[in-house]
């Protein structure tokens, strides 16, 4: 199933979920230290959805998170902030699964925008169309024009793609017991972003 389908069929906790594991991937962007939303991820196994919690959660990472005027953030950072400003008070409804579509194609914006081997130019969102052809290529499926297109992508963006796809399908498939699996991967991935953050610092430095 493509990310898109898994997006489309996940629950208010699927959604959630997805949508916070892409903002922890990059909060090395927004100087954010390693727990900074486990506040957030705590939520996520409450079956009350509409609790107090995930609001009051969101309310403590904006202000640990608050950086300075946008006016001269580059694009990857302002998306990364886009994604925690836009957040929904509410873990339901028609507002998280828009907020989870967003995330996913903000966090693959900014994979490709800090990697140096892609064209940053190519949209995301057509990124997440071929996710399905990448996942038949690594199983040795992949054929035809969809196996070339997959080969073309950078590891970076590969991997945040099968990133992606891992929480929600934990998610569907195990519910709460999913969670920490999904925080695992979500740990892997913010810590190869940091990696990268850190390079391209030292670059500019």
């Amino acid at each position: 199933m493509s990310l898109v389908e898994l997006i489309a069929r996940a629950d208010a906790r699927g959604l959630a979920g997805s949508g916070l594991a892409c903002l922890d991937r990059c909060v090395p962007l927004l100087d954010g230290d390693d727990e900074v939303l486990r506040p957030l991820w705590a939520t996520l196994a409450d079956d009350a959805g509409d609790g107090p919690g995930w609001a009051r959660g969101l309310a403590q990472v904006r202000d640990r998170l608050a950086g300075p005027d946008a006016e001269g953030e580059d694009e990857a950072v302002l998306l990364a902030r886009r994604m925690l400003a836009a957040a929904p008070d509410e873990r339901s409804g028609a507002a998280i699964r828009a907020w989870a579509d967003a995330c996913s194609v903000a966090s693959l914006r900014v994979h490709r925008l800090l990697d140096p081997a892609t064209d940053a130019a190519t949209e995301a969102a057509d990124v997440r169309g071929e996710e399905d052809h990448t996942q038949g290529r690594a199983q040795g499926r992949g054929q035809g024009r969809g196996q070339d297109r997959a080969e073309g992508l950078s590891p970076l963006v590969v991997a945040e793609l099968r990133r992606q796809v891992t929480v929600l399908e934990v998610l569907a498939g195990h519910g709460p017991a999913g969670l920490r699996r999904a925080l695992e991967v979500s740990t892997e991935g913010r810590r190869v972003l940091r990696a990268v953050v850190s390079r391209r610092a030292r670059g500019r430095g």
